[in-house]
């Protein structure tokens, strides 16, 4: 390579990058989503995410009312003064949009509005269990993580279900770097009692748990196959609405074909 032909490599801001992802973040949520819901969307700690959405508000780019942060007037100036304040249809992941993780955000965040139940998208990457994107439902908010998700996969659908779908050497290799171990009284005991739950489970079944990760709380996932990436599609309720869980996961299960087409360039990140 010539001197004239080499190009330096371009100097990104990483503090632009992670107050785009909020933005993009906001933009799921028409009427407003709390600091705490968008830090957790855009994959931001929850002190970096006050101080972006501080600055944002101050100049403009958002307006918090009730503690809920949407669109600001800057926004619609930037947009050509498009109105940002209707609604928007649910968007659709497309490996023509940039910013894969904030589009699957968008994507979650659409079903639990629909569906009324908390949503999870989770891909099993480099060896760890990797939470994409979450989305709360009136009356259903996102399992807190109190216990770190790549370290409890066995207490947990989403774990359970990514867990399922991997060869016996990487399953094994996950055991190895976090071993079995009961987190609340109803987890599960041990690695060989998960290893025969997962032997026992048809390919494409629904995992379902009970108040295994936290107490309270019914989950259930399903994978999304997709080339050779692990992911999965999962939901939650309190215990108490665990009424809403089947409607729920059968009309994901009814679209996964759809699913799989429009998630599949964020599990290919």
């Amino acid at each position: 390579m010539t001197r004239a032909d080499a190009r330096p490599e371009p100097t990104l801001i990483s503090s632009v990058q992670r107050a785009l992802r909020l933005l993009e973040a906001v933009g799921c949520h028409p009427d407003g989503a709390p600091a705490k819901q968008l830090a957790r969307e855009a994959g931001l700690p929850l002190p970096t995410a006050y101080h972006l959405l501080r600055t944002l508000t101050h100049e403009g780019y958002l307006r918090r009312d009730d503690g809920l942060f949407r669109y600001g007037e800057a926004v619609r100036k930037l947009t050509g003064g498009v109105s940002t304040a209707a609604p928007a249809p649910p968007p659709q992941l497309s490996t023509s949009v940039p910013g894969p993780r904030g589009q699957a955000a968008c994507t979650v965040a659409a079903l639990a509005r629909e569906l009324d139940v908390a949503v999870y998208f989770a891909v099993y990457r480099e060896g760890e269990v990797d939470v994409v994107a979450t989305a709360d439902a009136p009356g259903a908010p996102v399992v807190e993580e109190w216990a770190d998700f790549r370290q409890t996969a066995h207490a947990h659908a989403i774990g359970q279900c990514l867990l399922s779908q991997l060869d016996a050497e990487e399953r094994a290799d996950h055991f190895a770097r976090h071993p079995v171990q009961a987190i609340t009284p109803y987890s599960v005991r041990d690695e060989a009692q998960l290893r025969q739950r997962i032997a026992m489970r048809r390919r494409f079944q629904p995992v379902c748990e009970q108040e295994e990760y936290a107490l309270g709380t019914v989950c259930a996932a399903f994978p999304i196959i997709a080339g050779a990436t692990a992911a999965t599609l999962a939901v939650s309720t309190p215990l108490h609405q665990v009424e809403r869980l089947r409607p729920a996961v059968d009309s994901l299960r009814s679209r996964v074909g759809a699913l799989i087409s429009s998630l599949s360039f964020s599990i290919s990140i």
